[in-house]
């Protein structure tokens, strides 16, 4: 049998976010786990070179950020409100998403499965955290940019997403906001 893991992985840009939501630009999962990526490093970056807190690799945490989503190629994603609409609808979609990490899993030559079994699963908790809050902040970044485009629509959205960050009380994600979250809110030109 052929390792279908990769091509699987690569599937990923087929899987759109924001299902339930009028987008004036569409978003996959590909290119939000890229962007994932890029806020986890610089949050785990931030944390350790500019406030001189311990914390973990920022490597491994852009790597998680990667995979992050990657059961989602299996299950699709299921907007948030649904997700989250109560506590054994929450439960069920976190072991679906489990059953679904560990057949991409079971996809890998054995030797490759412990270097990627924390990746998929989402069970370093080390990198969880930061991984946790990039998450939250590239869906915040996509409601400033739909509502910077003039969607209304995401209104109500990048409201309770910013309450959710807020609450997160990370000093690296306050350190974010305040400084690179405001050029989000500009123009091209503007950021020249």
């Amino acid at each position: 049998m052929a390792n279908e893991f990769f091509a699987l992985i690569s599937r990923m840009r087929y899987i759109t976010r924001w299902g339930l939501m009028r987008n004036t630009f569409s978003e996959n999962i590909q290119e939000h786990s890229h962007m994932v990526a890029v806020l986890a490093h610089g949050l785990a970056l931030i944390r350790r070179e500019l406030l001189g807190l311990p914390g973990p690799d920022p490597d491994r945490c852009a790597v998680a950020a990667l995979y992050h989503d990657a059961s989602e190629i299996l299950t699709g994603d299921l907007p948030t409100p649904v997700k989250y609409f109560n506590p054994e609808i929450k439960k069920a979609y976190k072991q679906v998403e489990r059953v679904s990490g560990e057949k991409l899993l079971s996809m890998l030559p054995e030797a490759l499965r412990p270097s990627y079994t924390h990746l998929i699963l989402e069970d370093d908790p080390e990198t969880l955290p930061i991984v946790k809050a990039a998450d939250k902040l590239s869906a915040y970044i996509k409601c400033v940019e739909e509502l910077k485009a003039g969607n209304q629509e995401f209104e109500s959205a990048a409201q309770q997403t910013r309450a959710a960050l807020e609450a997160m009380e990370l000093p690296e994600l306050a350190y974010f906001m305040q400084e690179f979250l405001p050029p989000f809110q500009l123009t091209l030109d503007q950021l020249e």
